[in-house]
């Protein structure tokens, strides 16, 4: 009798081992990780790159192969930072204190998905459909791999405007660049049936999905924070401690919204900062948004495995030149420009515009977005093109943010006074 046990044709327990030191190094990089010019995602890449080159895993996670499956492990990484990046929040919402906010999301988004598109047709020869999806693909700044950059947990101090500003812009972008997307889609189904789509697109994508997803999301917060912190008795969720509701407002948000076909990812964050302010102060609220991280940083880092295990399997195998240039143009052209010009005249340090600027970190977003886009479209010739631009500018953007994002950030504390040592 063999009593050799063989693991290589047992993929559960592969599985199940590697979820393990998975987890291990979501709780212990982050740690070891604090004072080095090097992120969490990089590492990701690299070790999803060394798993899939290994000889005897025989997959290709390459996202067109799976194009439902990466919509959905996407989606589900977004809503759940987009529900992390609400509740981290203390500055309450009101429109003359979210000044950079607006400013990030009125002019320097719009100008990033015109001046990106305008490349798309001029330098890469796509269809004004297929460069306007490029542009919203890759405007929003990313909620899920802009974490070093984002304010501290709940009630810390650590929400200067830089943080404060890239928090919210990742927050709120990512929703209202959806109706870019939906223009997109529209503008190549029209092309091929020729149907009209302005009056459908301003009434419905715009005004019914951004107003409607803004109320819903409202109206879950405001439910989710009466039960958690002012339901009568001991019927309050706050007394069991378990922050797993905060999980749960995500899928009930997101879920409830879609089902009204509205912007789920709006909503998402629109219940995180009306949660936020059922009750500011209470202890809870640290609880719910360490559960949250936890589970958005496993989630994160599986995703980032599958990434670097499709950049090693042939993901940037259509690029070129011009291609490789385009991704230079957008990351360090593109974003600083339109992000200096949105800041202008606005009460900062020129530091801190500068930084504002700088980190338009592409993440997670993007592959969902391009996802979404494509799988609605349908069948598209320069499919694989797009997606390895994607992956590039992702891959540069993981990279170059997250070599500099520690001493750009440590800069910017001593300035403000603060220690960046300090535990």
């Amino acid at each position: 009798m063999n009593l050799t046990p063989d693991f290589a044709h047992d993929p559960y327990i592969f599985l199940l081992t590697g979820a393990g030191f998975l987890i291990a190094l979501a709780v212990w990089l982050p740690l070891a990780l604090r004072r080095l010019p090097l992120s969490l995602p990089i590492v990701c890449l690299v070790l999803g790159a060394a798993i899939f080159s290994l000889p005897w895993i025989a997959l290709d996670p390459l996202p067109m192969r799976y194009p439902q499956m990466t919509e959905r492990l996407s989606e589900m990484v977004v809503i759940i930072a987009l529900m992390g990046a609400g509740l981290k929040l203390d500055r309450v919402f009101d429109f003359r204190t979210w000044t950079v906010t607006w400013r990030l999301l009125v002019i320097t988004m719009p100008l990033s998905i015109a001046a990106i598109a305008l490349v798309g047709v001029w330098w890469l020869g796509l269809s004004w459909a297929l460069a306007l999806l490029l542009g919203a693909v890759l405007a929003p700044t990313d909620p899920v791999l802009a974490a070093d950059v984002q304010v501290g947990p709940p009630s810390s101090g650590e929400e200067d405007e830089v943080r404060f500003g890239l928090t919210s812009e990742a927050g709120l972008n990512d929703g209202f660049a959806f109706p870019f997307v939906h223009l997109a889609i529209a503008l190549s189904l029209a092309a091929a049936t020729g149907r009209p789509w302005l009056a459908e697109w301003l009434m419905y994508n715009v005004l019914w999905e951004i107003g409607a997803g803004v109320a819903a999301g409202y109206a879950v917060g405001r439910a989710f924070g009466w039960l958690t912190f002012h339901a009568p008795g001991k019927t309050q969720f706050s007394r069991t401690g378990d922050g797993l509701i905060a999980i749960s407002a995500t899928f009930v948000s997101y879920g409830l919204t879609e089902l009204i076909h509205c912007y789920g990812f709006l909503a998402v964050f629109v219940t995180a900062l009306t949660f936020r302010h059922a009750d500011r102060g209470h202890d809870f609220q640290l609880a719910m948004h360490e559960l949250t991280e936890q589970v958005e940083r496993m989630a994160m880092m599986g995703l980032l495995l599958l990434l670097g295990g499709a950049l090693i399997s042939g993901l940037l195998a259509p690029l070129g030149w011009i291609e490789v240039a385009t991704a230079l143009a957008i990351l360090l052209v593109v974003r600083p420009v339109t992000g200096v010009v949105g800041l202008l005249g606005h009460n900062a340090s020129r530091t801190e515009k500068a930084t504002l600027a700088f980190f338009g970190i592409r993440g997670v977003g993007s592959i969902y977005y391009l996802a979404y886009g494509l799988n609605r479209i349908g069948e598209v010739e320069q499919s694989d093109r797009l997606w390895a631009l994607v992956g590039l500018i992702i891959l540069m953007s993981v990279v170059m943010h997250g070599v500099t994002v520690t001493p750009f950030m440590r800069l910017l504390d001593r300035r403000h006074g603060r220690d960046p040592d300090a535990e």
